[in-house]
């Protein structure tokens, strides 16, 4: 394991969101588990030895944070939640709407008081800590705020939301110091959340169920900072702002404008990647609400959605942009969002997705050497 110097500098210049496409032989051995056809052990076996192979690809592209791609995975959320006390998924009724298309129908429901006595990921993260070598053991999971809006709370669970609340800060504290004991040092929470926010359908979508949208913002950032408020002081958390992101399409649109100032001033992270790939996401204007000279701003140039690689110096001149609102020294590199946040995963091929990750780290390279 890194010492606690070296990771306190993650987020690293050339970074990474954390999820990679499966390859085609991890993903034939998941469709037999399903059938019954091989044993969770079998499965286990392969998942490590495709694991392994990506933590070396990973170092080998130059990243200094590894992931182990969510391979264990379905999906970068639901998984995670589910293992929560009081939190089940079910088959529900119809996917999650993208633009043009839908997943596979899943859901979380909760169906008693949400906690954390133990979590199958765990042993996930040790397995990806002990072969990672110089490199350090990143941990992505989805922030609190997924399970305040993605599941469905059975009647008579909880009378309010702020008993909800208050169970679920719990969990996490609880998982994060595990974690921690374990050896992460490097903690990512991805949270699609405040792109409800951004546009005028998102926010009205809030105020039809009766609730007042940047009340509902201050809320997720206080569940989010409240998370983690005991976290150790060599412990980095950052956060993925992120809007949508499945085979390629994406779920909502617009600026960071309407809460620059509780994302890049109220949340107590330590970095934000955030999506800046293409015009839907705006400009970078709302970064001059980042106040905190600690606060690292990993700008999503890279978009993980196509193969074709940008163009560096436009990429180059991006960076420089963004300085105009955050000195150069705090900013980093890359990728917008992962490569799958689903099984499923972009519409890239595994060469185009490591020409990114490179392009990534050298574009790094060649701006903060």
């Amino acid at each position: 394991m890194s010492s606690s110097t070296e990771v306190k500098r993650a987020p690293f210049k050339g970074d990474h969101v954390g999820s990679f496409l499966r390859p085609e032989r991890l993903k034939e051995a998941r469709a037999q588990r399903a059938k019954g056809e091989i044993t969770a052990q079998e499965l286990k076996k392969i998942e490590d030895e495709e694991i392994f192979k990506l933590v070396e690809k990973q170092k080998n592209a130059g990243l200094k944070a590894v992931t182990d791609g969510d391979f264990r995975r379905s999906w970068w959320h639901f998984d995670f939640l589910e293992g929560l006390d009081g939190v089940e998924g079910y088959d529900a009724e119809q996917g999650l709407q993208f633009d043009g298309v839908e997943t596979k129908a899943r859901g979380i429901k909760v169906t008693g008081k949400v906690g954390f006595t133990d979590h199958y990921m765990i042993e996930h993260f040790r397995f990806l800590n002990q072969i990672a070598g110089d490199a350090v053991a990143k941990l992505t999971i989805p922030s609190p705020n997924m399970l305040l809006f993605r599941a469905k709370i059975d009647e008579g669970v909880y009378d309010n939301q702020e008993d909800l609340v208050k169970d679920l800060v719990s969990a996490y504290q609880g998982f994060i110091e595990r974690i921690y004991e374990e050896g992460c040092r490097y903690l990512q929470l991805d949270d699609t959340s405040w792109a409800t926010f951004f546009s005028e359908e998102g926010r009205a979508s809030v105020e039809e169920k009766g609730q007042n949208p940047d009340e509902v913002a201050e809320l997720c950032a206080r569940v989010v900072n409240e998370s983690i408020a005991k976290r150790p002081e060599d412990l980095t958390v950052t956060m993925h702002i992120c809007r949508g992101n499945f085979q390629s399409t994406f779920m909502t649109s617009g600026s960071y404008e309407a809460v620059s100032q509780t994302i890049f001033d109220g949340l107590k992270v330590d970095g934000l990647f955030l999506e800046f790939d293409d015009e839907r996401s705006g400009g970078f204007e709302p970064l001059r609400h980042v106040n905190r000279p600690d606060l690292s701003i990993v700008l999503g140039l890279i978009t993980s959605k196509f193969g074709e690689l940008e163009d560096s110096d436009h990429v180059k001149n991006r960076i420089l942009e963004a300085s105009d609102f955050v000195p150069v020294s705090q900013l980093c590199l890359s990728p917008q969002c992962g490569f799958a946040s689903t099984e499923e995963g972009n519409k890239i091929t595994e060469d185009e997705q490591w020409e990114k990750i490179r392009h990534v780290v050298s574009i790094a390279d060649e701006v903060w050497q």
